[in-house]
Formats: C-alpha cells, structure tokens, sequence
C-alpha cells in the first residue's frame, strides 16, 4: 500500500481520548501573516510618558534569575542557551537565530572537520514497515516551502530560567505529507518513529539528559499538526545547534518531540514500545505515568498558556503607573480577547491584545496598565476566562511571575 492511501486512512480515525484536542489544529493559520489586512492601530496610554525602570523577575518565593540570557552554556546533551524573553516587543516578535534557545548542542559525534560537505550527503534511513531507502536533503529541497512564523518550548521551561527556553523564528520545510508521498508505506503501519542523531562524547551530568532523541507520533498527529521536515530558520539553512541540515517540526507541540539531525524514520504498528525519550519527557509533556507503549502517550501539544515578559515603571502625566507586556502562545482556539491577569489575589482583570490575536502558531503580545497599591513582592498570574478552552499550565500557575515593586 503507498503512502497515500496510508494517509488518506489514518485521518478517520477515532480522535485520541483526551481533554484537549489531537494534534494542533484550530484556528488561526500557519504564520500570522496579515494576508494583507489592513494594521490595527492601537491607543498607547504611555505615550509622552518617561520610562523610569524595568522591574526584576524572581522565582521561588524571591530567589534571583541565576541563569545569563542569549548566552551559550555548557556542552553536549547540557547545554542551555536561554532566550531573553523581555526583549520581545512588536518590532522583534521572531527571535534572531543567534539568540534562539538551545537544549543540546550539536553533537560532537559528527566529525565536521574531516568532511566538510557532511550536510550535503547527509542521509534519513527509511525501514521498518515500509519499502527501505535512504532519503538525502537533494530529495527534501523541492518539496520545502516557507511555513511561517511559530513558537518553540522546551517542556521543561521553568522560571530558574526565565521562562527562556522559549523563542519564535520564520521556517522553511518539506511538510510531512508530501515527504511521504517518496515513500511505499506498507498498510500494517500505524505509526511513524522519528530519530535524530545524538551522540556526544561528554556524559549528561547526573544523567540529567538520556541518549536517543526519537518520538514516535500517529500519521494523524503529524498531518494535524502540519509538521514539516525543516531546512531553513529565519531565511537561512539551519545552523548546527537547530539540526543541520533537517529537523523535524510539529507546531504548537513541545520542543522534545521536534527532533533535530534526523537521520531515522522508522514505520511502525500500535505495540511499539515508547523511545527513552518520550519516557524521559513523560511528566514533563503532561502524560499519566510513564506508559511503556507509544500508543499509551497523549500529544505532547500546547494548551493555551500566557505569562509577563517585561514589567515597567513609567511616570506619565505626573503619575507613576506600571506597564506589563507579556506574550500568550499554544493552544487550539483564539482566545485573546478572553485573556486576564491578576497580582497575587483571586482578581483577574482583562488585558489589552493589539493588535488582535490571529494565530496560535506564535506568540501574541498583549499589555495591562497596573497600578500597584504598595510596593513589594507580587505574583502575576494569568488565566483564560472560558471554561472552553484548555489550559492545563495556566490552571496550575506554572507561568506565574515574580516581580518586585520597588516605588509606587
């Protein structure tokens, strides 16, 4: 059986028995791209005002960021680079690549010295229930198109790190359905596993990072989610770090599963045994337990999430009045105008999204005016006021901020 009718089969499946829903489809578009509607235009109650301080960020009941943003850290399966989320604002929503977080590096296995053309005769083995063949990267660059602005997270963002394992950038790939339209699927496949290459001479510390990057999705999941084979980040071909020269990319699901250097795609049926991988990010992608099976794992996906990035005092019109900027991102259904924020009380309060919301593909900026009574250590938390739409993080305070108010 082709591919093709592999596909076209797997999307009548009965949905995945979950609370929030398969994959990442729903509204709002592949990229944000106005299409050409006209700008919203929006009033800026700070206009003419005097920018006195940006407030600092803490976690844990007031410890310190410890951790340097836009900065490379560490080595192999260990190294961190953590994005400057305050540094988001209408003019830089796509994180310049230098600056897009990094969880492992490049693995020092590939000996890049001694072949230089490496990324040029690079291959993917194709195996398990399908006809074998290797694919190279001459094979996947007819097929890329620009697929559009999207957020990344790592499913292990935390507030120790700023919230910085998070970034944005424009991407280019081979989507997922025309790659398998290369291949001859046999008809017992139910599944894909998709494998990178991971080798690293240096040992995780404390076996924090478990070899083998592979996660084994449904053809469902994958066509749903419009994942791609990516060649090219923010209109240049992938630097090392982010997976030269391929990387998968499943939008509006974790950054675990978007699995860099991929060399393997295996077909496979319902009782393949989940990768260490997906056991290793099994709480962190919200799963019940750590099943043995792939087919026992929900969708790694994004529910709708939002948090501060940036906390300002400004003096305008002779009163000092703060100004929270912050992003909301994941999720299935646009839900900006439903967004509110509180500050350490159970009063949550409608912010400003302006422009509109359009996409759950990246993120959305939105602002509040907050007038603190005292100064002090507050908590920022924020919610969707609808009981509709899942919100799995926010609903637990995963994204609350720290911040402290030094003059009011």
């Amino acid at each position: 059986m082709g591919s093709a009718a592999v596909l076209s089969g797997c999307v009548d499946e009965a949905d995945i028995d979950d609370e929030r829903p398969p994959g990442s489809g729903g509204a709002g578009g592949s990229g944000g791209e106005g299409g050409g509607a006209p700008v919203e235009t929006c009033d800026d109650p700070f206009a003419g005002g005097q920018l006195l301080e940006e407030l600092v960020f803490t976690y844990d009941g007031g410890q310190p960021i410890q951790v340097p943003f836009n900065t490379k850290l560490r080595q192999g399966w260990d190294a961190r680079l953590y994005t400057d989320l305050a540094q988001i604002d209408q003019g830089q929503a796509v994180t310049p690549t230098e600056f897009y977080y990094i969880r492992t590096e490049f693995p020092d296995g590939i000996d890049t010295a001694q072949d230089p053309t490496w990324a040029d005769t690079w291959s993917i083995d194709v195996s398990g229930l399908a006809t074998p063949r290797s694919l190279t990267v001459a094979d996947l660059a007819p097929l890329s198109v620009d697929q559009g602005v999207h957020v990344m997270e790592c499913s292990g963002n935390g507030g120790g790190g700023g919230f910085g394992l998070m970034s944005a950038a424009s991407w280019a790939g081979a989507p997922f359905e025309a790659v398998m339209d290369l291949l001859d699927v046999d008809a017992a496949a139910t599944r894909v596993r998709i494998g990178g290459f991971d080798e690293h001479s240096t040992p995780s510390i404390g076996g924090h990072s478990t070899p083998g990057a592979a996660w084994i999705f449904t053809f469902q999941e994958l066509v749903e989610a419009r994942a791609f084979f990516a060649l090219e980040m923010n209109g240049a071909p992938l630097n090392e770090d982010h997976g030269r020269p391929v990387r998968l990319y499943v939008p509006n699901w974790y950054g675990c599963t978007c699995i860099k250097w991929v060399n393997e795609i295996e077909f496979v049926d319902d009782d393949a045994p989940a990768t260490s991988q997906m056991q290793e990010f099994a709480s962190r992608t919200h799963q019940n337990g750590v099943p043995s099976l792939a087919r026992d794992y929900r969708p790694a996906s994004m529910d709708q999430a939002a948090m501060p990035v940036r906390v300002e005092r400004w003096l305008v019109d002779g009163e000092v009045v703060h100004r929270v900027v912050g992003i909301m991102w994941g999720g299935y259904a646009l839900a900006g105008d439903r967004l509110a924020v509180s500050f350490g009380d159970d009063v949550f309060e409608p912010v400003t999204v302006c422009p509109a919301q359009t996409t759950n593909r990246t993120w959305t900026l939105w602002e509040h005016v907050w007038r603190p009574t005292a100064p002090g250590r507050y908590v920022v938390r924020m919610a969707i006021d609808d009981p509709a739409v899942p919100t799995y993080r926010l609903d637990r305070d995963w994204y609350a901020r720290e911040v402290n108010v030094t003059e009011v």
